[in-house]
């Protein structure tokens, strides 16, 4: 059995440690655990509907990311993608300080945001990456060699992991697209241990006059919530965190905390 083999043998088994109730008999045969059915709903938005396309993971980290987060964040003044990457992994408390962390990487999509996370661990540290579309999982797992790395299918609204399970926790361009992005948060406090740290790059809704009326009419028509100024820093400090921070950009905004 060859190294890699060996490796990713103990990734899956890593994982598995990491849940709540892990199956019976687990499912790795598409390159990341399923616990899902196939196909278990339709997507009820029109974002939704493109992100679990299957045309969109061939152009996600080339051409849809770059482009259109760039944009969002106020290019050319906005921070590049290689520059968000490493704010986060700064925020995140990644690196020599804490080499061996488990991180969780929330709504991976086709893995970019995961394996840049990888990249401030140690040889021991593990990082994972959960989605619920089975094309961005697909891509990621082929796109992904870093022993570090494994890739789960789940619902990011109802985690599937134990209690303070992670050191860190991150949701990059995905929380406007959840149903319930109040719950989805609810559950990376939980699998949060006191301490860790957790950062979300997420939308914006500028500060402007009828903003607020233009925000739900983007979200009943797209599907993408628009977050005011105060709604994802309120939240994390009637939850507990301290050391709050925020940037904010164009469109976007990227908060980090620490829970106490």
């Amino acid at each position: 059995m060859n190294a890699s083999m060996l490796s990713g043998r103990a990734v899956r088994e890593r994982i598995l440690g990491l849940l709540d109730a892990p199956p019976a008999v687990p499912d790795f045969s598409a390159g990341y655990l399923d616990l899902l059915p196939p196909g278990e709903e339709a997507a009820p938005s029109i974002a939704q509907r493109v992100m679990e396309s299957a045309f969109l993971p061939q152009i996600y980290e080339r051409v849809w990311r770059p482009v259109g987060f760039n944009l969002a964040k106020g290019w050319p003044l906005g921070p590049d993608t290689a520059q968000e990457h490493a704010l986060a992994r700064a925020w995140l408390g990644l690196g020599a300080d804490r080499p061996d962390a488990n991180v969780l990487d929330v709504a991976c999509g086709p893995g970019n945001v995961t394996r840049a996370l990888a990249a401030g661990t140690g040889e021991d540290g593990l990082v994972v990456g959960l989605d619920v579309a089975e094309g961005m999982l697909a891509r990621a797992a082929r796109d992904t060699a870093d022993p570090r790395v494994g890739y789960v299918r789940g619902d990011a609204v109802d985690l599937p992991f134990r209690d303070g399970t992670f050191d860190a926790v991150c949701c990059f361009g995905a929380l406007y697209l959840i149903d319930d992005p109040w719950r989805a948060l609810d559950g990376m406090v939980r699998v949060l241990r006191p301490g860790g740290r957790l950062v979300v790059l997420t939308s914006r809704r500028p500060g402007l006059p009828l903003s607020r009326l233009g925000g739900r009419a983007i979200a009943e028509v797209s599907g993408v919530r628009l977050f005011g100024d105060g709604e994802i820093t309120g939240f994390l400090r009637a939850s507990g965190f301290e050391d709050i921070r925020r940037r904010r950009y164009a469109a976007m905004q990227m908060v980090g905390a620490t829970r106490t």
